[in-house]
């Protein structure tokens, strides 16, 4: 209908506020606000100065740890054939994928470098039959184990450990930066409330 009352809108939100306002001069800006900026400047080249420095680091070290241990499970651990003590858990759905990827745990005969039998158990495929024979790791003393660490593995877990310490030093960062914006924060409201508690006595008009 002509003439009838429009829709209501909702206010405008307020001004996007400008690409590095904390820089800019102006008659508003703060102490507390150049604080903030210097701050966070500083926390920013802190983190891509330290966390190149902590990968390295970390990931020297997990290399070195990750080496040892893949060279003393080559040291321990060799293949061997092993019997089946039991039956194997059939699977639910015998032919599929599923089945393909699929190891249960079970107790199998195997023998030690010294000569010595011992039951132990190790992940097989499903379906096996007691007396089956099977290829399995096992340490020194006869506990089936996964095989050694491959070259591979052990760059993808340096890798890994690297990745994670620059991750640590960035919310490292990130963390100081929220705290420190936090009391800012605090601060200016204390003395706004400072500022309020002076000047409010001046605007009140008896009644």
């Amino acid at each position: 209908m002509a003439g009838g009352t429009p829709v209501a809108q909702p206010p405008p939100g307020p001004p996007p506020r400008p690409l590095f306002w904390r820089w800019r001069s102006n008659p508003l800006r703060r102490r507390t606000d150049r604080v903030q900026a210097w701050l966070g400047l500083g926390v920013l080249i802190a983190v891509l100065a330290v966390a190149p420095v902590a990968a390295a680091l970390v990931g020297d070290a997990a290399h070195r740890h990750y080496q040892d241990l893949a060279r003393h499970q080559q040291q321990t651990r060799h293949l061997t054939d092993a019997t089946l003590v039991a039956d194997a858990p059939r699977h639910p759905e015998p032919g599929s994928d599923e089945e393909k990827k699929t190891r249960y745990p079970v107790e199998v005969r195997v023998v030690t470098r010294e000569g010595r039998t011992r039951v132990t158990r190790a992940e097989v495929t499903p379906g096996l039959t007691a007396g089956s024979t099977v290829r399995v790791w096992i340490t020194a003393e006869g506990e089936a184990a996964g095989p050694p660490l491959t070259g591979k593995e052990v760059r993808s877990r340096t890798a890994g450990w690297a990745l994670l310490a620059a991750i640590g030093v960035a919310l490292a960062g990130t963390a100081v930066h929220a705290v420190s914006g936090f009391v800012l924060r605090r601060r200016n409201l204390a003395r706004w409330d400072a500022a309020w508690a002076e000047t409010a006595p001046r605007w009140t008009t008896p009644t």
